[in-house]
């Protein structure tokens, strides 16, 4: 399952990088207005309102490559590119189907 590292060799944790690959450009995050507002409200309670997280989204210069992060990725918590996890399911349905 895990490796052993050589601890013969002079940089023994130079064996880890690359355990952990970048995920890809995520520099759009930077610009994301979410990062810039209460995150409680993108990840609300069983039942609660999704409705200021969506007018957040709304307004972002980001949202398409959020959502598309968040499908790529299968998010499956908090609202990501002005939808709900529900949304982005039948998202990825609709789209899948098209194909």
């Amino acid at each position: 399952m895990w490796g052993v590292i050589d601890d013969s060799s002079d940089e023994p944790m130079q064996n880890l990088w690359g355990l952990f690959r970048p995920d890809g450009d995520v520099s759009w995050q930077h610009k994301a207005l979410c990062a810039q507002t209460d995150p409680e409200a993108f990840f609300p309670e069983k039942g609660g309102s999704t409705r200021d997280a969506k007018r957040v989204c709304a307004k972002c210069e980001v949202r398409e490559q959020c959502l598309k992060w968040a499908i790529e990725h299968d998010e499956r918590f908090g609202i990501w590119g002005g939808m709900s996890e529900r949304e982005r399911r039948r998202y990825k349905k609709e789209h899948r189907e098209q194909a």
